[in-house]
Protein backbone atom coordinates (compact mmCIF):
# COMPACT_ATOMS: atom_id res chain seq x y z
CA UNK A 1 0.00 0.00 0.00
CA UNK A 2 1.51 3.96 -0.95
CA UNK A 3 -0.60 7.01 0.35
CA UNK A 4 -0.59 10.15 -0.44
CA UNK A 5 -2.21 13.34 0.12
CA UNK A 6 -4.43 15.68 -2.16
CA UNK A 7 -5.16 19.19 -1.18
CA UNK A 8 -7.99 20.74 -3.13
CA UNK A 9 -8.04 24.58 -3.69
CA UNK A 10 -11.30 27.02 -3.56
CA UNK A 11 -13.21 26.02 -6.90
CA UNK A 12 -12.31 22.57 -7.51
CA UNK A 13 -14.48 19.77 -7.53
CA UNK A 14 -13.62 17.72 -5.16
CA UNK A 15 -15.36 14.08 -6.97
CA UNK A 16 -13.47 15.39 -10.45
CA UNK A 17 -10.27 15.83 -8.77
CA UNK A 18 -10.43 12.68 -6.71
CA UNK A 19 -10.53 10.80 -9.94
CA UNK A 20 -8.05 12.79 -11.82
CA UNK A 21 -5.56 12.39 -8.91
CA UNK A 22 -6.31 8.50 -9.17
CA UNK A 23 -6.22 8.22 -13.05
CA UNK A 24 -2.77 10.70 -12.96
CA UNK A 25 -1.27 8.07 -10.95
CA UNK A 26 -1.92 5.11 -13.36
CA UNK A 27 -3.29 3.15 -10.33
CA UNK A 28 -6.18 0.33 -10.63
CA UNK A 29 -7.23 0.32 -7.22
CA UNK A 30 -7.81 2.65 -4.12
CA UNK A 31 -9.48 3.52 -1.15
CA UNK A 32 -10.02 7.28 0.70
CA UNK A 33 -8.87 6.77 3.80
CA UNK A 34 -10.39 10.37 5.26
CA UNK A 35 -11.35 13.66 3.97
CA UNK A 36 -11.67 16.99 5.45
CA UNK A 37 -11.91 20.64 4.53
CA UNK A 38 -15.00 22.83 3.46
CA UNK A 39 -17.41 23.20 0.77
CA UNK A 40 -19.42 25.99 -0.79
CA UNK A 41 -21.62 23.51 -2.54
CA UNK A 42 -22.51 19.85 -1.71
CA UNK A 43 -23.63 17.34 -4.32
CA UNK A 44 -25.68 14.45 -2.36
CA UNK A 45 -27.44 11.41 -3.16
CA UNK A 46 -29.55 10.44 -0.21
CA UNK A 47 -30.18 6.14 0.67
CA UNK A 48 -32.98 5.21 -1.95
CA UNK A 49 -33.16 8.55 -4.08
CA UNK A 50 -32.22 8.47 -7.81
CA UNK A 51 -30.87 12.39 -7.58
CA UNK A 52 -28.82 14.41 -5.84
CA UNK A 53 -29.95 17.08 -3.47
CA UNK A 54 -28.10 20.21 -4.14
CA UNK A 55 -27.10 22.01 -0.67
CA UNK A 56 -25.28 25.60 -1.11
CA UNK A 57 -23.95 27.45 1.79
CA UNK A 58 -20.95 27.38 4.52
CA UNK A 59 -20.21 23.96 5.16
CA UNK A 60 -17.45 21.18 6.75
CA UNK A 61 -16.64 18.37 5.61
CA UNK A 62 -16.81 16.21 8.43
CA UNK A 63 -15.88 12.71 7.08
CA UNK A 64 -15.03 11.39 3.42
CA UNK A 65 -14.05 7.91 2.49
CA UNK A 66 -14.70 5.75 -0.85
CA UNK A 67 -13.41 3.81 -3.12
CA UNK A 68 -11.34 4.87 -6.38
CA UNK A 69 -11.69 2.86 -9.91
CA UNK A 70 -11.64 3.15 -13.54
CA UNK A 71 -15.12 2.95 -13.90
CA UNK A 72 -14.92 6.10 -11.15
CA UNK A 73 -15.19 7.33 -7.69
CA UNK A 74 -17.87 5.46 -5.35
CA UNK A 75 -17.55 8.58 -2.20
CA UNK A 76 -19.96 8.67 1.02
CA UNK A 77 -19.33 12.30 2.50
CA UNK A 78 -20.93 13.89 5.94
CA UNK A 79 -20.83 17.77 6.45
CA UNK A 80 -21.83 20.29 8.66
CA UNK A 81 -24.05 24.02 7.80
CA UNK A 82 -23.23 26.47 9.71
CA UNK A 83 -25.32 25.78 12.21
CA UNK A 84 -24.02 22.64 12.97
CA UNK A 85 -26.82 20.66 11.27
CA UNK A 86 -25.13 17.35 9.74
CA UNK A 87 -26.17 15.69 6.36
CA UNK A 88 -24.49 12.96 4.44
CA UNK A 89 -24.88 10.57 1.68
CA UNK A 90 -23.66 9.28 -1.72
CA UNK A 91 -21.24 12.06 -3.58
CA UNK A 92 -21.48 13.06 -7.19
CA UNK A 93 -20.06 15.82 -8.88
CA UNK A 94 -20.44 19.25 -8.79
CA UNK A 95 -19.44 19.65 -4.91
CA UNK A 96 -17.40 22.69 -4.82
CA UNK A 97 -14.31 23.55 -2.59
CA UNK A 98 -15.09 26.48 -0.23
CA UNK A 99 -11.76 26.99 1.13
CA UNK A 100 -9.65 24.05 1.19
CA UNK A 101 -9.83 19.89 1.31
CA UNK A 102 -7.18 17.55 2.30
CA UNK A 103 -7.79 14.47 1.58
CA UNK A 104 -5.18 10.76 2.43
CA UNK A 105 -5.60 8.31 -0.41
CA UNK A 106 -4.37 4.86 -0.43
CA UNK A 107 -3.46 2.86 -3.89
CA UNK A 108 -3.64 -0.54 -3.47
CA UNK A 109 -0.97 -1.79 -6.27
CA UNK A 110 -1.93 -5.69 -5.37
CA UNK A 111 -5.99 -5.26 -6.63
CA UNK A 112 -8.02 -4.37 -9.21
CA UNK A 113 -11.14 -2.57 -8.90
CA UNK A 114 -14.02 -2.60 -11.56
CA UNK A 115 -17.41 -2.21 -10.81
CA UNK A 116 -19.55 -4.75 -12.55
CA UNK A 117 -23.69 -5.13 -12.20
CA UNK A 118 -24.42 -7.06 -9.27
CA UNK A 119 -28.00 -9.53 -9.98
CA UNK A 120 -28.81 -9.44 -6.29
CA UNK A 121 -28.64 -5.82 -6.07
CA UNK A 122 -29.43 -4.53 -9.51
CA UNK A 123 -26.45 -2.19 -8.82
CA UNK A 124 -22.79 -1.60 -10.41
CA UNK A 125 -20.99 -3.00 -7.11
CA UNK A 126 -17.77 -3.32 -6.56
CA UNK A 127 -15.28 -6.07 -7.93
CA UNK A 128 -12.37 -7.05 -6.17
CA UNK A 129 -9.26 -9.11 -7.96
CA UNK A 130 -6.03 -9.88 -6.77
CA UNK A 131 -3.15 -9.10 -9.61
Amino acid sequence: MHTFTLRLSPGDDLRLSLDRAFQARGASAAFVLQGIGSLSVAMLRYAGRDAAAELRGDFEILTLAGSLSAQGPHLHMSISDADGRVSGGHVTAGCIVRTTAEIVVALLPDERYTREHDAATGFAELVIRRT
